[in-house]
């Protein structure tokens, strides 16, 4: 069975920046878990069927304006039926003032009454994409994540092979980091995963023989990111002289992180390589690939070998143990 999430409305005004004009008991202790969002106004005009009261309600100018266009009686009709579904919360848009009844009713009922600026349209656009965000399916993995060159880079490999250090040179070369030791990787789209750190270990590091250190406060604010989009991962493992490595780039690699193809690559590693110059090539590769051009292809067309096709495999990435939910 899927884990449900959920978010504090407290989290959810902070972010958002929500007027409160009512809560029935501190916004901490009030939890939404529906991504969607909805505008009420079949509900207010009767149809009831296929309701979801989990959603945060939107009240802008056409459901105002259809309530404030009822007879008294009728208006509270409307208003205690609708909130007697109990919805998470209702947001009133464009700073417009409650409908007469609408605060009586919320205090019967229990149901916070939030207000905004936004447009109702923007507000929900931007709202979706909060929730989206906020309470998308996860995992957690053990590896690095970086943002290199605008693409997010995930570094995953065997403990002590060197991912922290990779990334330390990263940061000093200009890049930034997202999180060290433990990802959380969260589905946002059908086609999207982004990666972040857990919140008690942001912008932490560990390296061996020098210990924790805090990457914000020794490198700047410029140095860490709090999200990033997962574009590609590369697995760092020990050199095998006995493994075949791709040296052409012609084999188009992937791993299946919660249901998405991500580009994938294997870098062996050995004494005098300088990872982090490889990461960037890497990156830099990977979005010329997005971009349609490979440079093997056009070696390959050069020689004459057009029809050469590029040999597309899914790849493990990450081994058993490396494999739990969590490394908190």
């Amino acid at each position: 069975m899927a884990t449900k999430y959920s978010v504090s409305l407290e989290k959810v005004i902070h972010n958002n920046g929500y007027e409160v004009l009512y809560t029935p008991k501190a916004t901490a202790d009030i939890y939404i878990s529906s991504k969607d969002v909805n505008r009420p106004g079949l509900i207010l005009a009767g149809y009831e069927d296929y309701f979801d009261p989990e959603r945060i309600q939107l009240l802008g100018f056409t459901e105002i304006g259809y309530l404030n266009s009822l007879s008294v009686s009728k208006r509270q009709q409307c208003l205690d039926k609708f909130l007697a579904t109990h919805p998470a919360a209702i947001i009133i848009t464009r700073n417009l003032e409650p409908v007469e009844g609408l605060m009586q009713s919320s205090e019967k009922y229990n149901i916070p009454i939030l207000r905004t600026a936004d447009d109702t349209s923007a507000n929900m656009a931007s709202l979706i994409a909060y929730l989206g965000i906020e309470l998308a399916d996860r995992i957690t993995r053990h590896g690095v994540l970086v943002e290199v060159l605008g693409e997010g880079v995930l570094i995953v490999g065997d403990s002590g092979v060197g991912k922290s250090e990779t990334a330390v040179e990263l940061i000093k070369r200009g890049h930034r980091l997202i999180a060290d030791d433990a990802v959380e990787i969260r589905k946002v789209s059908s086609k999207t995963v982004v990666g972040q750190a857990p919140d008690n270990i942001r912008h932490f590091i560990e390296v061996r023989g020098v210990g924790i250190i805090n990457a914000q406060r020794l490198f700047g604010l410029e140095s860490v990111k709090l999200s990033e989009k997962i574009d590609m991962v590369i697995r760092l493992e020990p050199w095998d002289s006995a493994k075949v490595y791709d040296r052409m780039g012609l084999e188009e690699n992937y791993i299946n992180i919660m249901g998405i193809k991500v580009p994938a690559t294997v870098v062996p590693v050995t004494p005098g390589r300088n990872l982090s110059v490889i990461i960037e090539t890497a990156a830099i590769a990977n979005r010329q690939k997005k971009m349609g051009y490979v440079a093997a292809q056009e070696l390959m067309q050069s020689l004459g070998m057009d029809g050469f096709e590029p040999i597309k495999q899914e790849i493990e990435i990450w081994d058993s143990n490396h494999n739990s939910e969590s490394y908190l």
